[in-house]
């Protein structure tokens, strides 16, 4: 049973820092693409960063200079760290998986939700202003 397991969501002040986690059971980190998606109350669900199963990764321009994503195979998690935040980055954070497709980089699948096959319940994320 693929599971996901989200973390580290809490309220803060604008220019504060989380760090959200993502614990991953029933397959291996290394293996899959992973990422981490937002929805604000009204609002669809937006992509905000996704990590290649070697490391690399990628960050929305929204939250690029203030966001990283990075992951620990050995223990099977994901990370972001949010600095600097806003009042604009309140939202439910959700940590997704998904098997890429040959010759597929995983940064491709970050424009929509529809391409992601595992999700977490989510962890909210509230910044004061």
């Amino acid at each position: 049973q693929v599971q996901l397991v989200e973390s580290g969501g809490g309220s803060v002040q604008a220019g504060g820092s989380l760090r959200l986690s993502c614990v991953v059971s029933g397959y291996s980190s290394s293996r899959y693409c992973m990422s981490w998606f937002r929805q604000a109350p009204g609002a669809e669900r937006e992509g905000v960063a996704v990590i290649e199963g070697n490391g690399t990764g990628s960050v929305a321009d929204s939250v690029k200079g203030r966001f990283t994503i990075s992951k620990d195979n050995a223990k099977n998690t994901l990370y972001l760290q949010m600095n600097s935040l806003k009042s604009e980055d309140t939202a439910m954070y959700y940590c997704a998986a998904r098997l890429p497709e040959p010759f597929t980089s995983c940064m491709r699948y970050i424009v929509s939700r529809r391409y992601w096959d595992y999700w977490g319940h989510g962890t909210q994320v509230t910044v004061s202003s």
